[in-house]
C-alpha cells in the first residue's frame, strides 16, 4: 500500500508462526471484526491479505546474519540466511518470541519416527482420523489437541509425568471430563520409555515414575507436546538494544539502530501489551516509518484504503 518493494523471510515451512504452529485448531476472540475465528482461518486470511502484492515469500530459511553497510551516505542492510542473502533500505524484524523449535522427547532414536508416526506438530487434525493416539505432555498444546482430536482419533491416552498441569483450568476440566466418561485416557506420573514399530509406529512402552511398572501400549500416532525451545539467534548479535530477550523499540517501532524495525511479540515498550491487534497496528506503525525513513518526502500518514486509488477508490 506503501510502493515499497518488500520480501518475506521465515524460519518455519509456512506462514502464520505460532498461530499455525502451535494452536491452529484454537479460536481467537479478540481480533477486531471477528467474534470469534479459527487461529488457521485468521491466518488464511492474512496471507491472501498480504501477499497480494506478490511479494517474494522465502520459507523454511534461517536468518544466520546481518550486514550492514553504506550506500550513497544511507544504510543498506543485506539480511543472510543459510540459503541465499537479500539487500534492503530497511528491516523490520516481526519475529514473535523467536526462532522456535518443539522440545524432543528424550528417546535416542526419536528422530527416526520423524514421518513414521511421530508428529512434533499438528497441522491437519484429519490425519489422525481413526488413528490410536498418544499424547506426551501437561501444558495447553496436550490438553487443547486431546480435546480437538476427541472425535477423530479412534482412541486417544495422555500421560503426563507428574500431577500438575500448565494449562488453561476449563480445558484441563474438559479432558478430565473425557477421560471419566470413558471417551479417552488421562495418566499422570506416566512417561514413554520407548517407541516400536517397523515403517511405522505400532506401539510405545510407558512406565509409572510412581510404581515403576512397564506397559507396553497399541498406538499409531505419537504428539509430544513438551513446549518450545525459543530464542532470538542472530538477531541477538546485531547490536540491538536487548532486554530479556525482546528488542526495545521507540513509539515509531525503531530500534537503536536507524532504519532497523520491530513489531509484534519480539518487542518491549512502556505499556507493551502483546496481542494480535495490537501487533498487526505495531507493524502497520513500522511500515509507514520504514518508508518515511527510506524517504523522508514521503508522508507518514498514508491516508485511508478506502480513498486510495491503489484500490480503484477515489478522495470522497
Amino acid at each position: 500500500m506503501r510502493s515499497a518493494s518488500h520480501r518475506l523471510i521465515d524460519n518455519l515451512d509456512q506462514v502464520g508462526g505460532q498461530l499455525t504452529a502451535l494452536y491452529p485448531e484454537k479460536y481467537v476472540f479478540d481480533v477486531a471484526g471477528f467474534p470469534k475465528i479459527l487461529a488457521k482461518d485468521l491466518v488464511k486470511g492474512m496471507a491472501e491479505q498480504g501477499l497480494q502484492w506478490k511479494a517474494p515469500l522465502h520459507l523454511g530459511e534461517k536468518v544466520i546474519g546481518l550486514r550492514q553497510e553504506q550506500e550513497n551516505g544511507k544504510p543498506l542492510f543485506t539480511v543472510v540466511t543459510d540459503k541465499d542473502a537479500y539487500p534492503g533500505r530497511t528491516v523490520l524484524i516481526a519475529g514473535g518470541i523467536g526462532a522456535f523449535t518443539p522440545r524432543k522427547l528424550p528417546l535416542k532414536d526419536s528422530d527416526q519416527w520423524l514421518g513414521k508416526g511421530l508428529y512434533d506438530r499438528v497441522l491437519d487434525p484429519q490425519a489422525f482420523a481413526g488413528k490410536r493416539v498418544l499424547i506426551v505432555g501437561g501444558g495447553d498444546s496436550a490438553f487443547d489437541w486431546a480435546v480437538n482430536l476427541h472425535g477423530i482419533a479412534k482412541s486417544i491416552l495422555m500421560i503426563h509425568r507428574r500431577d500438575g498441569f500448565r494449562a488453561h483450568q476449563a480445558t484441563v476440566n474438559q479432558v478430565r471430563a473425557l477421560s471419566a466418561a470413558g471417551k479417552m485416557e488421562l495418566r499422570t506420573f506416566w512417561e514413554l520409555r520407548a517407541i516400536q514399530g517397523g515403517k511405522h509406529i505400532e506401539g510405545v512402552t510407558i512406565f509409572s515414575n510412581k510404581t515403576k511398572e512397564e506397559e507396553t501400549v497399541a498406538v499409531d500416532c505419537v504428539i509430544p507436546q513438551l513446549g518450545f525451545v525459543s530464542a532470538l539467534g542472530a538477531i541477538a548479535e546485531w547490536g540491538l538494544d536487548i532486554e530479556k530477550e525482546e528488542i526495545k523499540v521507540s513509539q515509531t517501532m525503531e530500534t537503536n539502530i536507524p532504519g532497523i524495525f520491530a513489531a509484534g511479540d519480539i518487542t518491549t515498550y512502556p505499556g507493551k501489551l502483546k496481542l494480535i491487534a495490537t501487533g498487526v497496528a505495531e507493524a502497520c506503525i513500522a511500515v509507514n516509518h520504514a518508508v518515511h525513513f527510506i524517504n523522508p518526502t514521503a508522508k507518514i500518514e498514508p491516508g485511508h484504503s478506502s480513498n486510495m486509488a491503489l484500490f480503484g477508490q477515489k478522495d470522497d
